[in-house]
């Protein structure tokens, strides 16, 4: 498949073949050559289908073999190959990996679907009330703004999953080989670009969500759901039906009744879109495969988008061909061919992207391998319109949106933060009691934030007393009593649950967050703000690789370091040290910040230092340092 893209990257450069001729239709539900084919001037030789996508081919759109494994009582797990196609219903089977013996304790964790990270309060209630007596009593928030709940017996999932789909939620394309969760600024301040990107990542949810009805007919016994998705009502103006359906005879419209967009192999790896305003990059907007930046006129009306693509931060330990990527910049889209143009670049990664090695299946491999002006060539085949020059924005900044803020609308909303995303009681801290209380008492509306903590909207100004007070009596500090390292940092959720995690990560997050503090006070850097990550694998959940300092987890108890990422987040960070051993942090951090004490430009924060001299430069100081002799 590298060999094939490459080719199409020389094609369009030297063949001189229209980047808008049209694609070739395919019999077969997944063009996977056609453009190929069109380009190359030959057809390539039939290539085995690896095993998944075999598996998702013969799932008659993702119903089996799931639904024979459900039915089976006498096993409290699923089948493999069942559990593969369980992702795409929103659901991954786990074992507690600290609990030795047989027969293994198998339970599944649920993730929801919620765009913009929105949460209506009864949607809370029900969260709540599912997690105490059909899960392990807590919830999460994830880095991709949605909640997700542990401990869920195989005999419960229907129960929960039909409960969600009732209320008008979904755990539909939360995980999978297809568009998930669309993230966005958690803001939701009442200015134009705000509530267009409140509505567009709605009209991108819906745009993408699968068509199979096996998620009816395996939860819901194929009865309809008491309530529509709250999101898809809230954009039926968009006419999103009519425009996914839409075939301008380019390619992009694949002979399958059931899934138009996708066929029946779908995408060859996930596919995350996320929506921003110009200057606020709270969201991570460069990890994404598709990000967009609302563009409007003096009046505050939308003209269009800016689209960037190629962003992804999974990647493989010691295997140099996969990486963490930062998105580039396409260009500018009017608003009236916006959708056509998302389902060109969709068509684009499902018709080219690596379906035969699974690490190189994102379509950040696809942009890289093209280059981003060939990948543009690729997706205006199927648009049939030149994609505009970017139209310059202000630059990006960060901000979690914490704590007190004027909506612009007489209300207020309040940013809560959470410890990498764990919303439980705990002896005297019991955030979970107190959600259920506010909801309860104000039925207020909450939206997760990309980092993992949360929001709460339409507050009364007369309310914010109250609200305070009833943090306080429930243990929840408020954002001027949080370390900043702590309201910065993020970690994924690991061990024990995690069959990926090569050691610990959020349990671990709190104590590397408090020797960080002791090391920078005892160094005098005790006003540094360092955004700092950590996860329990290389696959990047938690988004390490744009962090000023990551820890990534490559064994037992012990870390990679990365340093350079941009305390803005708009570039990646690159490996420093392997094998960091958890006892070893102070020794291993002290000599880089003494560096960074005695070298840096004046307010240059610690991300861009790192990023201004370079791996070589730090390597050469920290071999002469001796361990307490620099303070600021």
């Amino acid at each position: 498949m590298k060999f094939q893209v490459t080719a199409l990257a020389m094609a369009f450069t030297l063949s001189g073949v229209s980047a808008f001729a049209p694609h070739t239709p395919l019999a077969s539900s997944v063009a996977s050559s056609s453009s190929l084919n069109m380009v190359l001037g030959e057809k390539p030789k039939a290539k085995k289908l690896a095993k998944i996508e075999i598996l998702k081919k013969n799932s008659s759109h993702l119903t089996n073999p799931l639904k024979e494994s459900l039915m089976d009582t006498e096993e409290i797990s699923v089948t493999k190959d069942a559990m593969q196609i369980l992702k795409y219903h929103g659901s991954y089977m786990q074992t507690d990996r600290e609990k030795r013996g047989k027969p293994k304790d198998f339970q599944f964790m649920l993730r929801l679907k919620q765009p913009a990270g929105e949460l209506p309060p009864d949607l809370y209630r029900l969260l709540d009330d599912l997690s105490a007596n059909h899960g392990q009593g807590d919830l999460r928030a994830t880095t991709r703004q949605c909640f997700q709940m542990h401990g869920i017996m195989k005999g419960d999932l229907k129960t929960v999953i039909s409960s969600i789909m009732n209320i008008g939620s979904s755990t539909v394309g939360a995980c999978g080989d297809v568009s998930r969760n669309v993230m966005t600024t958690p803001a939701p301040f009442a200015s134009p670009e705000y509530q267009y990107v409140n509505e567009w990542s709605k009209v991108f949810a819906h745009l993408f969500r699968p068509m199979t009805p096996a998620f009816s007919e395996i939860w819901l016994d194929g009865e309809k759901a008491a309530s529509v998705e709250y999101w898809g009502k809230q954009v039926e103006h968009h006419n999103i039906d009519e425009n996914m359906v839409k075939d301008t005879g380019r390619g992009i419209i694949l002979a399958d009744s059931t899934e138009p967009l996708y066929g029946d192999r779908y995408l060859p790896r996930k596919f995350k879109i996320g929506v921003t305003v110009p200057g606020d990059n709270s969201l991570d907007i460069y990890t994404n495969d598709i990000g967009c930046i609302v563009i409007t006129n003096d009046k505050g009306e939308l003209e269009g988008f800016n689209v960037m693509v190629g962003g992804g931060m999974g990647r493989t330990h010691n295997k140099e061909t996969t990486f963490a990527r930062a998105a580039d910049h396409l260009g500018f889209v009017p608003k009236e061919d916006m959708m056509e143009l998302m389902k060109s670049i969709l068509a684009s990664q499902r018709d080219h992207g690596n379906r035969d090695v699974r690490a190189n299946a994102r379509m950040k491999y696809l942009v890289h391998t093209l280059g981003i002006d060939n990948f543009r060539s690729l997706v205006e085949s199927y648009f049939g319109k030149s994609v505009q020059p970017w139209r310059e924005i202000e630059e990006f900044k960060y901000n979690d949106w914490m704590g007190w803020w004027e909506q612009g609308d007489g209300k207020l909303f309040y940013g809560l933060h959470v410890d990498n995303g764990r919303v439980k009681d705990e002896g005297d801290f019991r955030l979970k009691t107190a959600l259920r209380v506010l909801v309860d008492k104000f039925n207020l509306f909450m939206i997760l934030s990309p980092t993992q903590s949360l929001i709460f909207r339409d507050i009364d100004p007369k309310d914010k007393e109250e609200i305070e007070a009833i943090f306080a009596d429930h243990g929840c500090l408020p954002i001027e009593q949080i370390d900043p390292l702590a309201r910065l940092a993020m970690a994924c959720p690991a061990l024990p649950l995690c069959g990926l995690a090569q050691t610990e990560a959020e349990r671990r997050m709190p104590s590397y967050v408090e020797r960080m503090r002791s090391v920078l006070n005892k160094m005098n850097l005790g006003d540094e703000e360092i955004l700092m990550r950590m996860t329990g694998c290389p696959n990047g959940c938690a988004r390490p690789y744009m962090a000023e300092l990551a820890f990534v987890g490559d064994g037992p108890n012990s870390y990679q370091i990365w340093l350079g990422g941009s305390p803005v987040l708009t570039r990646t960070a690159w490996p420093f040290v392997a094998k960091m051993k958890d006892e070893n942090l102070e020794d291993t951090m002290e000599p880089i910040l003494a560096m960074f004490a005695q070298q840096r430009q004046q307010f240059e924060a610690f991300g861009d230092f790192c990023h201004r001299v370079g791996a070589d430069a730090i390597e050469a100081y920290t071999k002469t340092y001796t361990l307490g002799s620099v303070k600021a």
